[in-house]
């Protein structure tokens, strides 16, 4: 799957902001839970994994998945050619602002990666952009919804044998991203 262009953020940006009220979003991340039949003598590796990349363990978090993978590392090494930040129309007091990604509170606070305010004492403004971050992890939220259902394997404990990729990784799991 080729990696978007700075143009190609700029469009799901609009797109976040008109259909979900959320500037300068140009994705949502989440984990699917992924039940399969560990393979024998695997030891605790295959228990309760989370999917958000390809390649983690089960005893991974979402945000160990994330620490773990290309899509991670991108986020962190700024490559993925986000679009420069920007002032928010109706914002400007809050100066330029990065394009960012949403997640839910199993991930970690980064400069391109915001997730809700912890807490329920939240003042008016922290809870109006927690119920607007939500609605912006939506997207997510049903694409993983709409790939259980479409394709139920992914409902019940899935009974294959991982295979290993160039005998280094073993490749046992489906994350996406969606933007």
């Amino acid at each position: 799957m080729p990696v978007p262009q700075m143009e190609d953020w700029r469009a799901i940006a609009a797109e976040f902001q008109e259909r979900w009220n959320f500037p300068n979003c140009v994705g949502a991340i989440d984990g699917k839970h992924v039940v399969i039949q560990a393979p024998a003598n695997s030891g605790s590796l295959y228990f309760n994994y989370k999917i958000v990349d390809v390649g983690g363990f089960g005893r991974s978090s979402d945000s160990g998945s994330l620490r773990n993978s290309a899509f991670g590392e991108s986020l962190r090494d700024g490559s993925l050619q986000l679009p420069p930040d920007t002032v928010i129309p109706g914002a400007e007091r809050l100066g330029l602002l990065p394009h960012v990604f949403v997640g839910d509170e199993a991930f970690p606070l980064l400069d391109n990666l915001l997730r809700p305010f912890p807490g329920r004492q939240l003042t008016r403004e922290r809870r109006v952009f927690n119920y607007r971050l939500s609605r912006a992890r939506l997207v997510v939220e049903c694409a993983f919804g709409i790939l259980s259902s479409r394709w139920r394997m992914f409902r019940r404990a899935i009974t294959i044998s991982p295979e290993e990729d160039d005998g280094k990784e073993i490749t046992h799991t489906c994350r996406g991203v969606h933007g």
